[in-house]
């Protein structure tokens, strides 16, 4: 019984998806067939094709004689490879994927006298990958986990009978945001997780735009798949694109199927580059696929001493560099197990090595860390771990204590190489290690006079990924600059008396050293009253522009002391909360003081923070996790520490108070430029004046030496934030371009009913979103801000609060529930902060129609007849939508008595007045129960039999479900002596079907479900028997089926 649509939406996405599918090796199967397959809506697994593949493709050999498997333990394995939910969605998801990569073990006896021996039984045939078969089915039901109807994926594809992938399909004027919210809806507890426990890899596409993830990745983590030129897997794509989309342009989605689920493709992703990182499932996006793919061929070759290939990989900052070694790795033990290889993983810093270490370990990869030089030594000869993790400087002692390793299947990966391989300690470990296969992974692009220094790693680079690409793949967020010069006024007298002070008991020399110290830049930035300008300056900015919000900032210092000062300077606001993280005293950073009141300063300082901890590791991993994941740090101050390696996503603004250049300073900017919901940019404020030029075209830098890159290497790390006035001007644009054929620029009504059309309304919303953004942005730079001038941003923001309120007004008038989270916490301080916007509505939920008091206060606000009319039509269809379930025909009632109005409406009719006023017929009837429907006198007061007499009436007066002569054979159905009591009986009878077998857990219970079915059955048998032969048992199966989802919406 299909519910009433306000419009047919028309899929011109799934079809071509379907056809590539099908010409790439996917056999389709009928909705028939795989009903019959499944067994019930709530079972995902085609069970007669997984247990004929497990037959075809299993069997095992004992004492060189094959055998095939039992029949019992073929069964076995159908049924456990469907887990229960009890862990949750990804561990039950995890534990099917290890299932699926490594089969599972079942006993066979093998003779009397040798009795019981186990072997495996595999899912997938993982070396023969042309035994597998891959199916796709479209329109796939399945019934959600609480009972409360069905969910229906457009189409769902499978393996050997196991579902591994979703396609959700819009029309190309519908974002594929829609599309992934429903994907991550239908993900919920509430939904179809026991379709989703089996899923590999999830896309949503409208044939223009396609993204891709796998099960439980958040909307801000969905990727984009393309295809690289350069690999050599380029020709291959090509080849196949071309024998499978003819007589047509290929589209984005075209090519994004064939990538990602073409079965040469497929089984390599799921089996390499899936994992489980830390609870968290997570997918390659291309670029690491084709690093590894490109990596794996590297090796496979001889460089001139008939050593593997080396070669070094630049992947940008935030990219997900880290996965990408885990996954090269994995990689390599698998593919070439029977070489034995060994996998070290080699960093410079202590905080990259733990961090890469625990990369490893959540991924399930035994990786063991050297804790010493010659504990180093020990693992290198011990062959008990996967991976051997380590900082460079441990082959200072492995060297010492070392034979040289002669084997060429070792395999160094080196993290960034642009710092650890250049020097004597690259030397050190090619003793050690002389054949061995290097591949040098680095975060920041190559120097120009480095680019030389590449052939220490074979003189090979095998795959780049730059800044440019990262931002412009949603990899990582654009990052915005804006250098902020402190006004300070140098008191030379006070400075010369305080010199002439502390230098009374040195000799000229000393004091002469002294003075031309303080002279310096160094001491006047130093100096606590330009400490306290700048805290004052973040102080501001922060509080108006990122506190409540989810974002963070860091603040790099230049000195344990200054660090110290800021953190006393903050504390004094009392309403920032500031941490410092930075090595004992005893370890300097930065300048050496001139006299004893610092050094003192910073040990006071650190003794009281090591009163609460029992070492610096415990401190500094509690402010770490505080400031990542917890609310009580805003502002992490940091000298040297946390600059490299250290991956905060709602880390937003960098703040820089420390001369930083060349490789450290592009480290240090990319601490926020990582993926988190909400953040649309990163944010560099530079109180150094490091940066003197950003190019117009982003590709001249010049300062803090990155004149010393290739600018081609540099396009898009920094944008000046005054680039992004024509990005407000172009969002503003948008906003007033849908109101352009306005006859009234002030009548708000007409500007309502602009925005009456669903898919005009969202993207209005959208642009609306941008114009925000960028005004914010505007709001918070003193560059961008003065640029504009006061009378341009007050039209701006004058504007906002208008288009805000009209935002908020359409939103209630035709009841959109629409997720603009990510933007509403910023926007709502932006409207706090500089718009007037006391009087703007506020956005939250549209309340119930039933909720009377509610409601009534929410039509209130509205202001013509027509709009209350919108409001109340929009929210009842809501609600009938949301309970349509528990009684189809009831609610087909009301649906109808709406569309009537509106066509009416339509068709000038009637007034906007004679529109309000029946629609509140409408809603005073709905609130009261009262549809209009006359039932049996036996069935007058039990609304559960009423439900089922009505779905039994529905599809037994539908003429459409008769073969032939329809119109006939239902006036023979009514004609039938006694025939509403009749039905009336059948509904309370059904009623007693459902009493006697449900309990407390039925909606997920099969066993329940296949009883109930098998009752409804007979009984409908006897009806057909008994008083209508003509009844089909396809109108028997319909009859069940919407009985069965009305029970499980009601009980």
């Amino acid at each position: 019984m299909a519910r009433p649509k306000e419009y047919d939406e028309l899929n011109i996405s799934q079809i071509p998806a379907i056809e590539v599918l099908c010409n790439i090796g996917y056999k389709r199967i009928s909705l028939e067939d795989e009903a019959l397959m499944r067994g019930n809506l709530y079972n995902s697994l085609l069970k007669d094709i997984l247990y004929e593949r497990l037959v075809a493709m299993n069997s095992y050999e004992y004492k060189g004689i094959t055998h095939k498997f039992s029949e019992k333990n073929i069964q076995q394995a159908v049924l456990d490879i469907d887990e229960a939910l009890t862990d949750g969605l990804i561990k039950t998801n995890e534990k099917i994927y290890d299932a699926l990569i490594l089969g599972r073990s079942y006993p066979e006896k093998v003779s009397d006298e040798d009795g019981v021996r186990s072997f495996n039984i595999n899912y997938i045939d993982w070396e023969h990958p042309e035994r597998n078969v891959f199916n796709l089915v479209e329109e796939f039901t399945v019934e959600k986990e609480d009972g409360q109807g069905n969910v229906r994926p457009d189409i769902v594809l499978f393996i050997n009978g196991i579902p591994f992938g979703v396609i959700e399909c819009k029309k190309a004027s519908i974002s594929i945001d829609q599309g992934i919210s429903q994907m991550l809806r239908n993900e919920g507890r509430d939904y179809v997780p026991q379709l989703f426990k089996y899923i590999q890899i999830v896309m949503a596409t409208n044939k223009n735009a396609t993204q891709y993830a796998t099960t439980g990745t958040p909307k801000k983590f969905w990727a984009v798949w393309k295809e690289d030129e350069e690999c050599s897997d380029y020709l291959w794509f090509q080849h196949e694109l071309k024998n499978v989309v003819v007589g047509r342009i290929p589209t984005f989605q075209d090519k994004s199927i064939i990538g990602l689920f073409h079965p040469k493709r497929v089984l390599e992703i799921i089996k390499y580059f899936t994992l489980y990182d830390n609870n968290i499932k997570k997918i390659a996006r291309y670029q690491q696929y084709f690093a590894v793919k490109e990596i794996m061929k590297t090796i496979t070759e001889s460089d001139k001493t008939g050593n593997r290939q080396s070669g070094v990989i630049w992947h940008t900052q935030g990219s997900g560099k880290s996965l990408t070694m885990v996954m090269l790795a994995r990689y390599i033990l698998s593919e070439l197990a029977s070489i034995h290889p060994k996998v070290l993983v080699i960093t410079d810093r202590v905080e990259l090595d733990g961090q890469i270490h625990q990369t490893f370990n959540h991924s399930r990869l035994r990786a063991a860390k050297a804790s010493s030089g010659k504990n180093l030594v020990d693992l290198i000869n011990d062959n008990s771990a996967d991976i051997i993790t380590s900082l460079v400087h441990k082959f200072d002692t492995a060297v010492k204590h070392q034979e040289p390793v002669k084997s060429k299947d070792i395999f160094v990966l080196i993290d960034e190489s642009h710092r650890t391989q250049y020097g004597e300690l690259n030397i050190k470990m090619k003793k050690v290690f002389p054949n061995a296969c290097y591949l040098g992974f680095t975060g920041t692009p190559l120097m120009k006079k480095d680019k030389l220094t590449v052939s220490k790693f074979g003189g090979r680079m095998i795959h780049k990924y730059t800044i440019k690409d990262g931002v412009d793949d949603g990899a990582i967020v654009p990052l915005l600059y804006e250098g902020r010069l402190v006004e300070q006024t140098v008191n030379r007298a006070a400075i010369d008396k305080r010199i002439e002070m502390i230098t009374r008991n040195l000799n000229d020399k000393q004091s002469e050293m002294l003075k031309a110290k303080w002279s310096n830049f160094e001491a006047i930035a130093s100096s606590e009253q330009r400490i306290r300008l700048i805290a004052d300056d973040i102080y501001t900015h922060f509080s108006q522009f990122y506190k409540g919000t989810f974002a963070k900032a860091m603040l790099a210092t230049n000195s344990k002391f200054d660090a110290i000062r800021y953190y006393e300077a903050f504390g004094e606001y009392g309403d920032i909360n500031a941490a410092v993280v930075m090595s004992p005293p005893d370890q300097r950073e930065g300048y050496e003081e001139v006299d004893e009141e610092p050094k003192d300063r910073v040990i006071k300082f650190w003794n009281k923070i090591m009163e609460s901890y029992s070492d610096v590791g415990k401190y500094e991993e509690r402010i770490k996790s505080e400031f990542i994941d917890g609310d009580s740090v805003d502002i992490l101050i940091v000298v040297d520490k946390l600059l490299t390696g250290f991956d905060a996503p709602r880390a937003t603004v960098l703040y820089v108070d420390k001369p930083l250049k060349e490789h450290n300073l592009l480290q240090a900017i990319a601490r926020v430029n990582r993926l988190y919901e909400g953040k649309d940019f990163g944010l560099i404020v530079d109180y150094r004046g490091l940066i003197q030029e950003l190019g117009s075209a982003m590709k001249t830098y010049s300062g803090a030496g990155l004149e010393n890159f290739d600018g081609d290497d540099l396009q898009g790390a920094l944008i000046d934030v005054v680039g992004t006035i024509g990005s407000l001007k172009q969002a503003y644009s948008n906003v007033v371009s849908f109101f352009k054929n306005l006859r009234n620029k002030n009548d708000k009504e007409e500007h309502e009913l602009i925005l009456a059309d669903d898919e005009l309304r969202d993207d209005f919303y959208n642009e609306l979103s941008q114009f925000g953004k960028y005004l914010g942005i505007a709001l918070e730079s003193e560059h961008v801000y003065n640029a504009l001038g006061e009378k341009e941003l007050l039209h701006y923001k004058r504007e906002l609060k208008f288009y805000q309120e009209l935002r908020a007004t359409v939103k209630l008038r035709y009841s959109d529930v629409i997720d603009h989270g990510e933007y509403e916490p910023k926007m709502r301080n932006l409207m706090d902060t500089y718009v007037a916007a006391e009087d703007v509505i506020n956005i939250t939920a549209p309340v119930d129609i039933l909720n009377e008091e509610e409601f009534e206060e929410e039509i209130l606000r509205l202001g013509s007849p027509r709009s209350k009319a919108d409001a109340i039509r929009t929210r009842m269809t809501k609600s009938i939508n949301e309970k349509w379930n528990e009684n189809p025909i009831y609610y087909k009632k009301f649906s109808v008595r709406i569309e009537e109005i509106i066509a009416e409406y339509k068709a000038k009719r009637i007034s906007d007045a004679d529109y309000l006023k029946r629609m509140n017929e409408v809603k005073i009837d709905y609130r009261k129960g009262y549809s209009g429907t006359k039932y049996p006198e036996n069935i007058k007061h039990n609304a559960h039999a009423q439900a089922f007499y009505g779905v039994v009436k529905e599809i037994l007066e539908d003429k459409s479900l008769y073969k032939a002569n329809g119109e006939d054979l239902v006036k023979e159905v009514q004609s039938i002596y006694n025939y509403e009591s009749i039905l009336a009986d059948i509904a309370m009878q059904v009623e007693e079907v459902i009493e006697k077998h449900r309990k407390v857990d039925w909606h997920n219970n099969p066993d329940v479900h296949k009883a109930i079915t098998r009752a409804l059955d007979d009984l409908f048998y006897t009806f057909k028997k008994k008083h209508l032969p003509d009844l089909t048992f396809t109108q028997i199966d319909r009859i069940i089926d919407t009985i069965k989802t009305v029970a499980l919406r009601r009980y």
